[in-house]
């Protein structure tokens, strides 16, 4: 270290103060994966990747497996930390214990609180927060930041009055604005339910409610999309779309596909075989047929969605990287994204 830079940081009057290759907030961060490889690639662009520390936002209309995301995202720091514990701010109230255990998440670990207002939640975050050290092992999911008024409405309808409200936007935006700093500080990972509607203009687009303070504190944002899975006997369940609005690992417009059924929940392997398809990882010899690269063996779609035909290719590290360079934020991609945003902001 030169003489300059070691003066300079201990003329620092902040704590966490560190020589960049060495700090902690920036070298020592948490990145929990899931159990569904296409899930942790929307949330770090990487096979091996999962979720990280700061704010992830999933925004989409109702019964889009918002819930069921975060819920997936919390089991799985659970598991990876045993002495865990999951923060669970909850104004929706429409999550039953059974549907926790559905996801393998230990009831007895959650802290359930309810909140009815802005202000509630932010008083309350602010101080769990505060009060946490770094290396304490909490993931927090906010349940719906949507679904909350602020407290000048509730107040304005209790006296009855009917006026536009324009506190809620500005106290979301006090909210995260103080909440994102402690994440990254204290190495937590924030999962935010939110709704989105669409702009009554000629070419409508999907926003998310609550103001851009959220989405400017988020480090990634997903609106939500689905489709349905008919067949002759009716629907089998939804093919959902995870749009990337915002990220810092994904390249932004990315969609991941990510299947459900009704009879079989979450398909493990969605969205897979597609993408081995395109990088010649998996080829298609006849209609109706799948065959590995390098293999003569043949398979029906169905037979696809099984750890024997993905497990090898998962395990491909030509698969990862092609993965990865289709996904994942590079030095030209974070340029395309930044002259992408000004376009936008300039129009």
């Amino acid at each position: 270290m030169s003489s300059l830079l070691a003066k300079l940081k201990k003329n620092s009057k902040i704590e966490q103060t560190e020589v960049l290759d060495k700090s902690a907030l920036f070298n020592d961060k948490d990145m929990i994966p899931t159990e569904i490889p296409m899930l942790n690639v929307a949330l770090s662009g990487s096979l091996d990747g999962g979720l990280t520390s700061g704010l992830t936002v999933l925004a989409g209309p109702s019964k889009h497996f918002k819930s069921s995301y975060s819920l997936i995202m919390a089991a799985a720091y659970l598991k990876k930390y045993p002495e865990a514990i999951m923060l669970f701010y909850d104004s929706e109230f429409g999550s039953p214990q059974q549907y926790f255990k559905t996801f393998g998440i230990d009831v007895a670990r959650v802290l359930h609180t309810p909140i009815t207002n802005v202000e509630e939640l932010k008083f309350d975050l602010v101080n769990q927060m505060n009060n946490l050290e770094r290396g304490e092992k909490v993931i927090v999911v906010i349940d719906s930041i949507g679904n909350l008024a602020s407290k000048k409405e509730v107040e304005d309808a209790m006296n009855e009055k009917s006026v536009a409200d324009m506190s809620r936007a500005k106290a979301l935006k006090g909210l995260f604005r103080m909440v994102t700093p402690y994440l990254t500080l204290k190495n937590i990972p924030l999962v935010a339910i939110n709704h989105s509607y669409k702009t009554l203009e000629m070419y409508s687009k999907d926003v998310m409610s609550g103001g851009t303070g959220i989405y400017y504190s988020a480090n990634a944002v997903w609106m939500l999309g689905r489709q349905q899975d008919k067949d002759d006997d009716g629907l089998n369940g939804y093919h959902f779309i995870i749009n990337i609005d915002k990220s810092r690992f994904v390249k932004e417009k990315s969609k991941i596909p990510i299947s459900v059924s009704f009879n079989g929940g979450v398909e493990k392997y969605s969205g897979l075989l597609e993408i081995a398809l395109e990088g010649g990882f998996v080829t298609k010899p006849t209609v109706g047929w799948y065959s590995k690269k390098g293999e003569t063996d043949k398979y029906r779609e169905a037979e696809t969605y099984t750890a024997a035909f993905w497990d090898p290719v998962l395990k491909s590290d030509e698969f990862k990287q092609f993965v990865k360079d289709k996904y994942t934020v590079g030095y030209r991609s974070a340029i395309q994204q930044l002259e992408t945003e000004d376009d936008e902001s300039d129009n």
